[in-house]
């Protein structure tokens, strides 16, 4: 039985693109035990998978504010002494970055990552004892799948990513779809007035708008939009484990530059994802092996509602 680490901590995105990791893995080593070093705010990624076994979690973004505190210190020695507690037959550092780098060697086993050609900082490449060399220009989902199937000597897979979260087929029949207005950036919104247009032209074909929330303000803007759509839902606040439960249950999804647009199309979700400030060529939502992902707009490009309503045509 092969013992596999996968390293790949942040954001909530790139977690989700490196779920097909673990499907390609269990393809050639059906027997292997694969365990996930995740940071703790996006570590309810990899537990929806029930193939991934023990998940270790990082608080990087609030050590680094609290870095003098013996309580951070302590944080990282448990974290570091259970990586360590059993040796691995390869730890994969799929972020590449020199911060997943140093945390791989928490762990007892051969590093393997990008070459320092095929990395955001070069450096992090002189952890490994095995790099490759993985051209940029493609999607992070290819990338990390490469990485893998060079790692473990398997020719990389030519059929699209299955995501291993859910069995399920789109529910068809749902009279909901569901609303994701909600993201890091401003930069990254899409128009209220849009959101409040899209969401009275499915009313008038009986779709209702459920619309998820994560912190004051994405409630606040979640009911400015219900309040002028008819039958619309503003979804109580609820943890992302719970979200992914509800939202196998719409028939598709509309959503920014997030984290919870790769989640729906990891779930099986049609999903439209709106880009505003970002290219979606190498990051955007990736389609699996069941239901169609689309990328609309990009970078000072605001894509419009009667171009998402015809891209959902088939679907809705």
């Amino acid at each position: 039985m092969k013992r596999i680490l996968i390293v790949k901590t942040t954001s909530m995105g790139d977690v989700i693109h490196a779920l097909p990791v673990v499907e390609d893995l269990l393809q050639h080593h059906p027997d292997a035990q694969i365990d996930w070093l995740v940071e703790e705010s996006f570590a309810d990624i990899p537990r929806l998978h029930p193939q991934v076994k023990q998940v270790f979690t990082v608080a990087v973004r609030r050590w680094r504010k609290q870095w003098w505190r013996w309580q951070t210190w302590r944080e990282i020695s448990v974290v570091k002494q259970a990586v360590a507690a059993q040796p691995y037959d390869a730890v994969l550092d799929l972020q590449g970055l020199l911060k997943s780098a140093v945390m791989a060697t928490w762990a007892r086993g051969p590093r393997h990552g990008y070459d320092r050609h095929s990395i955001r900082e070069p450096l992090a490449s002189r952890f490994y004892q095995h790099t490759y060399a993985i051209p940029y220009r493609q999607h992070a989902v290819i990338r990390m799948r490469t990485l893998a199937a060079s790692a473990l000597h398997y020719a990389m897979p030519l059929e699209k990513p299955n995501y291993g979260l859910s069995a399920q087929c789109p529910d068809a029949n749902s009279m909901a779809f569901l609303a994701l207005h909600a993201t890091s950036r401003d930069s990254k919104l899409w128009p209220e007035t849009h959101w409040v247009a899209l969401g009275q032209y499915y009313a008038r074909q009986g779709l209702q708008m459920w619309l998820p929330w994560g912190n004051d303000m994405e409630h606040q803007r979640a009911l400015r939009i219900a309040g002028q759509v008819p039958d619309a839902l503003v979804l109580p606040q609820m943890d992302l484990q719970t979200l992914a439960r509800r939202m196998v249950h719409v028939r598709f999804a509309v959503g920014v530059d997030t984290g919870l647009s790769h989640l729906a199309a990891a779930l099986n979700v049609p999903v439209v994802a709106l880009y505003t400030d970002t290219e979606p060529a190498y990051t955007g939502v990736a389609a699996g092996r069941v239901s169609p992902a689309m990328n609309l707009g990009g970078a000072g490009l605001m894509p419009l509602v009667n171009d998402v309503i015809a891209m959902l045509a088939p679907i809705a």
